[in-house]
């Protein structure tokens, strides 16, 4: 018992566990480069040990055990429908064997009473056998455990002194027909072991399951036959006479004759049933083939389609490949590049499906420095760097495609984590190329911190992941964290001043706001604000309309009326100030005259700064 206990609890098997689609864990192997890292720092190699005399479901020798189980279900599934048939061999030739049989699946079951289980609230094994016996003597498989091994006719003959021959042991025997869940077990472990080839794995499902309904239909259609008198007016006894005292391999090959030849419809017309009884079987038996000819055809073609079409999409990034040769282009072929795409898709879609505390933990692994290498959040707390990237969305573009349009309200900014961007700009209807973002950057903050339509286009320059961070959820991290909200700014800014020329002639609004902000002493404007003012700052770092970022006008030095007499000259974008007062020193200084009224457009008198709206045109006179 020793030999077999568990040393460590593995987190490859929580996963087999966890999932129960064999595609699912396909695309888990698939990917499993580039996540087997995280899982190590998640679940490492000092797991503490299961207790003494508890055997790990996930153990080598405990699944040879279970394989070696699987070989003597299958001669159960042959044996018990063979032996309702031929009852004179289940009390002679194979009585013994039986017996034998039954005596492991006996061992088996007292070994369940010592096999750890998997806790499906914390994803860990349970190793008290207290718990473990409870939850295995409660459950239905037990009862069904123990009358399927149970040898009913050798009991009754120990009992009694005799031997029973009537066909009530024989039905008792089908129960051992409940051990075909362990065949069911093993294919749905092989389907989604990629040592094994999955289209081989399901063919030979396929096959075992058309052969064990042809077995079964051909015994019971034999035993219909042997309880029919009288035997000549029979499937069998109109062809041979006295056929039950013939060899019992000659029975067996016409009722498997027959079977067969019903199941694939070919229906040659020699054996056919003659009373009431065999045709109501027949008549259930063809009914149940529609159902497996359909089933059987269905698999069979999803294989081989899905097969297919991996050698079509092959075909075409190999004719790709050749094109670009045949017109010497250099470098990296990015289409080339559309079967990493699609793993690097199976890989999220493997996260998607793990429990949050193990996703969690693999975001850590494999964003966590992206982000805190990221300009945006140097400086930050550890807690804010945790709580940001828990929630990330990984993204992955392949070449060519634009991420975020110019124009596009934000809603969500994003860090690159691989690949690379290139940022333009629409003027006159030309694309203009500003810049390239490598991994590490940011692109669509802007338009969030500012609430503006996002200035510039980005577009995937090769394949790509990259993170996206939504600015509601953002924003509520934030708020409550004054200091990383201060730095988090700082950042921003000191970004937004060391911007290429051409990046901010790009934004013509950018240069007054930088000199409105006063950004060389922003650093210290903490010491100088009480704390109403400080969470006021903060809600300006989030994005929200305030004076700081949302709100940003326009002002003209004229009346609206005379926009005719005044045209050609454009008005100014200015940050709006606290009062009207205020608005009119600073008037004062971008237009070069004192005003002392402040119109709107549609000729309403401004009179309350707090009522007006982003992008408002004021013309002060």
């Amino acid at each position: 018992m020793e030999e077999i206990m568990s040393e460590t609890r593995s987190p490859m098997p929580l996963l087999y566990r966890r999932h129960s689609s064999g595609e699912v864990m396909k695309n888990l192997a698939s990917v499993s480069s580039s996540l087997l890292p995280a899982f190590g720092t998640l679940v490492g190699d000092d797991s503490p040990p299961l207790k003494k005399y508890v055997i790990a479901p996930y153990d080598r020798r405990y699944r040879w055990w279970q394989a070696f189980l699987v070989v003597l279900v299958i001669y159960s599934a042959w044996s018990s429908p063979f032996e309702l048939a031929f009852k004179d061999v289940a009390t002679s030739s194979l009585m013994f064997l039986d017996l034998v049989v039954d005596l492991f699946f006996a061992i088996d079951i007292i070994l369940t009473f010592f096999v750890a289980y998997l806790d499906k609230s914390t994803y860990l094994l349970v190793d008290d056998h207290k718990k473990i016996a409870i939850r295995y003597v409660t459950h239905m498989m037990f009862l069904m455990d123990v009358a399927s091994t149970m040898p009913f006719q050798s009991l009754y003959r120990l009992f009694t002194g005799k031997l029973h021959r009537g066909q009530a042991f024989g039905f008792l025997n089908l129960l051992r027909l409940w051990r075909l869940r362990r065949v069911s077990d093993l294919f749905s472990r092989l389907e989604k072991d990629t040592r094994f080839s999955y289209f081989l794995t399901r063919c030979t499902k396929l096959i075992c399951v058309t052969l064990f309904a042809v077995h079964s239909a051909g015994c019971f259609y034999y035993w219909i036959a042997t309880h029919h008198s009288p035997s000549e007016k029979t499937w069998i006894g109109s062809i041979i006479q006295d056929f039950e005292d013939r060899s019992i391999w000659l029975g067996y090959t016409y009722a498997l004759y027959w079977s067969i030849v019903t199941l694939t419809t070919v229906g040659y017309g020699d054996l056919f049933a003659v009373n009431p009884g065999e045709k109501l079987f027949s008549i259930f038996y063809m009914l149940f083939n529609i159902g497996l000819t359909s089933y059987l055809i269905g698999n069979m073609t999803n294989l081989i389609v899905h097969s297919a079409v991996r050698t079509f999409m092959m075909g075409f990034d190999q004719r790709d490949i050749e094109i670009c040769k045949q017109e010497q282009i250099t470098g990296r072929v990015e289409r080339a590049n559309v079967g990493t795409y699609t793993a690097e898709l199976q890989q999220e879609e493997v996260l998607e499906d793990l429990p949050k505390a193990i996703r969690s933990s693999i975001a850590q692994h494999l964003f966590r420095k992206t982000v805190e290498k990221t300009y945006l959040f140097k400086g930050i707390s550890e807690d804010l760097s945790s709580q940001l990237v828990t929630d990330l969305k990984a993204e992955y573009f392949p070449p060519k495609v634009e991420v975020i349009l110019q124009n596009e309200i934000p809603t969500d900014f994003y860090i690159i984590v691989s690949g690379a961007m290139e940022v333009l700009t629409y003027q006159n209807g030309m694309e203009h190329f500003l810049t390239k973002l490598g991994p590490m950057d940011m692109f669509g903050e802007i338009g969030v911190f500012f609430n503006i339509p996002q200035p510039f286009t980005v577009r995937s320059k090769k394949l790509s992941q990259v993170v996206r961070i939504s600015h509601h959820h953002f924003k509520e991290l934030v708020r409550p964290i004054s200091d990383d909200g201060k730095t988090i700014m700082a950042n921003f800014t000191q970004y937004l001043k060391e911007l290429k020329k051409e990046v901010q002639d790009a934004m013509p609004f950018l240069r007054d706001l930088l000199h409105d902000l006063n950004i060389e002493q922003m650093a210290s404007l903490d010491e100088s604000r009480n704390h109403e003012a400080s969470s006021y700052e903060q809600e300006d770092i989030l994005g929200t309309p305030s004076r700081t970022f949302g709100s940003r006008v326009i002002i003209h030095g004229h009346h609206p009326d005379d926009q005719t007499k005044n045209k050609g000259k454009t008005g100014k974008i200015v940050r709006l100030p606290e009062s009207v007062e205020e608005l009119l020193k600073l008037a004062e200084v971008k237009l070069g005259k004192r005003g002392k009224i402040i119109l709107m457009e549609n000729g309403s008198q401004v009179e309350d700064v707090d009522a007006l709206r982003d992008n408002d045109h004021l013309f002060i006179f």
